[in-house]
């Protein structure tokens, strides 16, 4: 059947111009009901466009996971934000795993979180590509409301490229949740700013992760608001837990251990780390991560540890086994736009922080130490090797109790139900189906 089907959209995809209808999509057998029922006296459901769920966690993860505790949730794994090479075995493997997904149907992953991956064309500098992504999204998302029992929804945005879909796909509300300076990323295509621009201009509202994204997406979207990061407090605080135990990893390298965590990749300063290193032989510095960029500064530093990637819910552990978190970021145009997630977990698991000025972490200046030169990262290490006691720890934990991904998202849904509300009494009240042809007739 899958064969068959693909075939058809091949087909189609030639015969663009005498698009007269969305495709019929066929969905394989699961072990799932054919229909589920709403959820009672849930909040209206939200269909997002956001990146691959199986990724590292970002926003995107922490920000729907919340929602999904009282709504019904349809995660669509993320559109291509640039061509594809058919030389890189990655961009391969990637479309062969979204070609298996998207067989596989709808996956309750959570909650009333549903996973799926769509099929579209992997041209997103096609007007062609995305007219025919327009028809494939519509009757896609067609065909799961009607699997899921989801009505009426919300549809939510955490990818620049998806203006063109945004009023297209039956959705009273749309939202862009704003995570980045997407223009500033060497490996989007250039059609990705146009294509943000586009969307800000149609959504109903637009949250950024900081003030200058805001500021830079107000300009377009009057509606845009600050919604900063959160953390899962209660998760990075088991780093204080005394049954949590320090992975055999980090524990074989001796003390003091200087850590960082997230992927390795061109805006972490490599060169700065190689310095510290460098500056201080007696210290052990732990990266953990994926590892994306050029690393050619540290390789060969024998007290620099390069410990691979590691699942989200093992790093309050690895956090226990830290004397220090650092945060090494290089500070350039795209730094003002960046709010970095684990500057709150590495607090909530009570970690003094040592960081570059990244602007947003300048906000926590009075929590953790800030840099502006690789001596001055050694000196700030250095001194908050001194202040890392049980009851300094636990009162940095303490003081992220309140900056909770539970709260964070609470905050966007309160405005986003006062949004409806204005844009329900603006439009007047919906028609019925009887009423509808009543009238049209």
């Amino acid at each position: 059947m899958w064969h068959r089907r693909t075939r058809g959209l091949h087909r189609a995809g030639r015969r663009c111009c005498q698009w007269r209808r969305p495709p019929l999509i066929v969905w394989p057998r699961v072990s799932t009901p054919t229909t589920l029922p709403p959820r009672p006296g849930a909040s209206a459901p939200i269909v997002a466009f956001a990146k691959d769920w199986h990724e590292d966690p970002t926003s995107n993860h922490h920000v729907l996971r919340e929602l999904a505790r009282t709504r019904r949730v349809l995660w669509l794994n993320s559109l291509a934000t640039r061509t594809p090479k058919l030389s890189s075995s990655r961009d391969l493997g990637k479309i062969k795993r979204k070609l298996a997904e998207f067989a596989r149907g709808p996956v309750n992953v959570e909650n009333d979180l549903w996973v799926m991956s769509p099929l579209v064309l992997p041209l997103p500098h096609s007007a062609v590509a995305r007219a025919i992504n327009r028809q494939l999204l519509r009757a896609t998302i067609r065909a799961l409301r009607l699997r899921l029992g989801i009505r009426d929804f919300h549809l939510w945005t955490f990818l620049p490229n998806t203006g063109d879909y945004v009023g297209a796909l039956g959705e009273q509300l749309a939202v862009y949740y704003c995570v980045d300076e997407w223009s500033m990323f060497s490996y989007l295509d250039r059609e990705a700013t146009a294509a943000e621009r586009r969307l800000l201009e149609r959504v109903d509202a637009t949250f950024a992760i900081n003030h200058a994204l805001a500021d830079a997406k107000r300009a377009v979207c009057a509606a845009t608001y600050v919604s900063p990061h959160g953390v899962d407090h209660a998760l990075f605080a088991r780093a204080l837990d005394d049954a949590t135990q320090v992975p055999a990893d980090l524990a074989a390298l001796p003390g003091p251990r200087i850590g960082f965590y997230g992927t390795l990749q061109s805006w972490v300063d490599f060169e700065l780390i190689a310095h510290l290193a460098r500056a201080r032989p007696a210290w052990s510095i732990a990266l953990i991560g994926q590892q994306l960029g050029d690393l050619t500064a540290i390789r060969g530093i024998p007290n620099v540890h390069l410990l691979g990637q590691r699942r989200h819910d093992e790093l309050p552990a690895y956090c226990k086994g830290f004397d220090v978190g650092i945060i090494p970021y290089r500070i350039d145009e795209r730094m003002k736009y960046v709010n970095p997630l684990k500057l709150r977990e590495y607090l909530s698991a009570g970690l003094p922080v040592v960081s570059t000025a990244v602007p947003e972490v300048q906000r926590y200046a009075h929590a953790c130490a800030i840099a502006a030169t690789p001596d001055e990262m050694v000196a700030g290490i250095e001194r908050a090797l001194s202040q890392g006691g049980g009851a300094a720890r636990g009162a940095r934990s303490e003081a992220m109790k309140s900056e909770t991904w539970a709260a964070r998202v609470a905050e966007v849904a309160r405005v986003i139900d006062q949004i409806s509300v204005t844009k329900r009494e603006r439009q007047g009240p919906r028609l019925g189906p009887s009423e509808g042809r009543r009238k049209r007739a």
